[in-house]
């Protein structure tokens, strides 16, 4: 698989197909394996790209902190090495708030985003006892723990994704994933919503209530978005409910940008 040298780090990338570009972002722990079956079926009529994030999976760890901005100017960097112009960005759990910190901070390089079970602020006490429960553990190097519990929970009893996903997930820096964890748990760019004005297209699963306060958040205050519950689904959207994810993300490009 494709390496290349991003902003100080080696990263580790994965880029298939031909047409628009969609550039996926993992939460952390997790890597560009979590969109394997997005990248499998999108890939027929987009170029889908997706990498490890620094300290994750196959990618080097990170000499400097975790924050957002310098997650933004990393995905930046790549683009211009594979000569993408503008892309689609999709991004799952906290790789969602990502993407709204890609699109306030590039809008020209960006066509829209798609954020699965995502959130422009943690501000409930279960999520945020979730993810600070992540960064202890990760705090004390237990990242193989981590990764198994992550890996478990996507991989919808089966064996062959769990092993693939474990894998991966358990070669990740525990320093670098407490970065991500700890950023994650402080991000709030609420007040800036009403800044982005390209198209986003919010996933949720009908079973993910944790998420559903975020998910009308972000609907109510951005300004060109569309709001869809995938039924009888929880918060592992990417793997557990790949068939309809994709056919969504398929509709809602198609919409809003025809192929090359």
């Amino acid at each position: 698989m494709p390496q290349t040298d991003i902003n100080g780090y080696s990263m580790h990338y994965i880029d298939h197909g031909k047409g628009t570009a969609i550039l996926f972002i993992h939460p952390p722990v997790l890597t560009s394996l979590n969109f394997q079956y997005q990248i499998q079926k999108l890939s027929e009529n987009f170029r889908t790209v997706a990498f490890d994030i620094r300290g994750h999976g196959r990618s080097e760890p990170s000499g400097e902190e975790i924050t957002y901005p310098l997650l933004v100017e990393d995905m930046k960097q790549l683009m211009d090495q594979l000569k993408i112009e503008k892309a689609f960005f999709i991004g799952y759990s906290t790789g969602g708030s990502v993407v709204l910190e890609f699109l306030l901070t590039y809008p020209d390089r960006a066509l829209g985003g798609i954020v699965i079970g995502g959130m422009s602020e943690v501000s409930d006490k279960r999520l945020r006892n979730k993810i600070s429960i992540g960064r202890i553990f990760s705090q004390m190097g237990a990242v193989g723990t981590l990764a198994l519990s992550v890996a478990w929970s996507q991989a919808n009893r089966k064996m062959s994704l769990f092993r693939k996903l474990f894998n991966d997930a358990k070669k990740g820096n525990a320093k670098n994933v407490e970065q991500y964890y700890h950023y994650s748990l402080h991000y709030n760019c609420t007040a800036k919503l009403g800044n982005i004005y390209h198209p986003v297209l919010l996933v949720y699963g009908e079973k993910d209530t944790l998420f559903h306060p975020y998910a009308n958040l972000l609907h109510q205050r951005l300004p060109m978005s569309e709001l869809v519950f995938i039924k009888n689904t929880k918060h592992q959207i990417p793997t557990k409910a790949a068939g309809k994810l994709n056919k969504l993300i398929n509709q809602f490009i198609r919409s809003r940008h025809s192929t090359e």
